[in-house]
């Protein structure tokens, strides 16, 4: 028999990636009452569990800057006390947890957000579960984090799932690091634009040709560690995040490619010719999958005129149209990265992170209100934080002045974070 219990608390996160972080860390340094839910046993999403590579884009959020300055403090040889783009997994996942701990916020690992507590348009909070059993969980603010908006949907909260013509998603990947590797002479292509010819041809040419279907890319990294690098070269196709099939699907095709991509590298791309695999992600990589209506929907349109809105909550956003191929290996033909023209960043409305029709509920990190275009923009990790700092600073607010999340001015937001 399964033990139930309850718990209460001002504001309950769903999710720990980079964005539930964000939120839990700032609305608890506010004063709120916080509950972090996390059902691996790392704090950090895709940016710990996924061994995600660096932080890539930019966002004008304090906190994201905070992170870096603080990693920086913790890196060691060549890069100590340098602020960088680079991610150690190990040390970040370490730094997440001590953060929260310095403001208080409560952490339940090994926790798995199960569904909503509803009471009609108003969300109560979440029942979650883990081996200590099932707990209600009652918040005046639940923010969900969970990319992909399981709760939200479970309270019936509105979405798209994926291209809105089709519902197509963006490919899942599962990242992974070599050792091995000849810095001297290694080549690091960062982008599916970025070239490098070869006297055996040109190396993604030369991808698409000896990795099988539908891997064919290279995408390298460079790491704080010597001889390691960050691989992005697994690729798994017509994957829907929210099916638990379709995520273990991902799984077993992105590491059966794992062979065919080692042997591509010591074969044909320079300084690899000795690397063999030392880590894979415990996270598959999932890019897209729903899309909810808020009270605003982002588009491609207001990203290329670098639009002000009136009540913007994250600033100097910036990125490019980062659309990987739905139907195999590269870029999709709609995808825009080294030639992205708009240099100014972006800004990012609060009513994109207000569900429509439903109360005391925070979208948070790459499932705000958004369309499939605009998403594959502010889904990286950067502007995730600057997300979930706005849901934090929204949801210390509601809770300390029992407010509306419709009446909070996003002035006060702003002021709180600092932009």
């Amino acid at each position: 028999m399964i033990t139930e219990l309850k718990a209460y608390t001002d504001v309950l996160v769903l999710g720990s990636g980079p964005a539930g972080f964000a939120a839990a860390y700032t609305a608890a340094k506010n004063g709120a009452r916080v509950i972090l839910v996390e059902q691996s046993g790392d704090i950090g999403g895709i940016s710990t569990s996924g061994l995600m590579s660096h932080w890539t884009g930019s966002c004008g959020s304090p906190l994201f800057y905070d992170i870096l300055k603080r990693s920086a403090e913790n890196n060691e040889g060549e890069f100590k006390n340098k602020v960088i783009d680079l991610i150690d997994p190990e040390k970040l996942k370490t730094l997440y947890l001590e953060m929260l701990s310095e403001v208080n916020c409560t952490v339940m690992l090994y926790t798995f957000a199960y569904d909503a507590i509803c009471d009609g348009a108003k969300v109560l909070g979440a029942t979650v579960i883990n081996k200590s059993g099932k707990t209600d969980i009652y918040a005046k603010i639940t923010i969900d984090a969970t990319g992909d908006g399981d709760i939200a949907a479970r309270a019936g909260a509105e979405f798209i799932l994926g291209r809105e013509n089709d519902n197509k998603m963006q490919p899942a990947t599962l990242m992974f690091k070599v050792g091995g590797v000849d810095y001297s002479r290694a080549v690091f292509l960062g982008a599916f634009e970025s070239t490098y010819k070869t006297p055996n041809g040109e190396l993604q040419a030369l991808a698409k040709q000896h990795i099988p279907y539908p891997a064919g890319h290279i995408l390298t990294y460079k790491t704080t560690l010597p001889g390691i690098v960050t691989c992005n070269m697994t690729n798994a196709i017509d994957i829907d995040g929210t099916n638990a099939g379709d995520l273990t699907k991902a799984t077993l095709t992105c590491r059966r490619q794992l062979d065919d991509i080692v042997k591509y590298l010591r074969a044909y791309v320079p300084g690899y010719e000795n690397c063999f695999v030392i880590s894979s992600a415990s996270l598959i990589g999932i890019r897209e999958t729903r899309h909810f209506k808020g009270k605003y929907t982002l588009t491609e349109q207001d990203i290329l005129d670098a639009k002000v809105f009136d009540d913007y909550v994250v600033k100097d956003a910036y990125f490019n149209f980062d659309v990987h191929n739905i139907t195999g290996s590269g870029l999709d033909k709609t995808g825009v990265q080294k030639h992205f023209s708009q240099k100014k960043g972006y800004t990012i409305p609060y009513r994109c992170l207000i569900p429509e029709a439903k109360e005391n509920l925070l979208l948070c990190g790459r499932n705000i209100s958004g369309t499939h275009m605009a998403h594959s923009n502010f889904r990286v990790m950067p502007i995730c934080v600057g997300i979930g700092e706005a849901a934090g600073a929204a949801a210390a607010i509601a809770a300390s002045e029992n407010l509306n999340l419709n009446d909070i001015n996003a002035k006060k937001i702003r002021e709180i974070i600092g932009i």
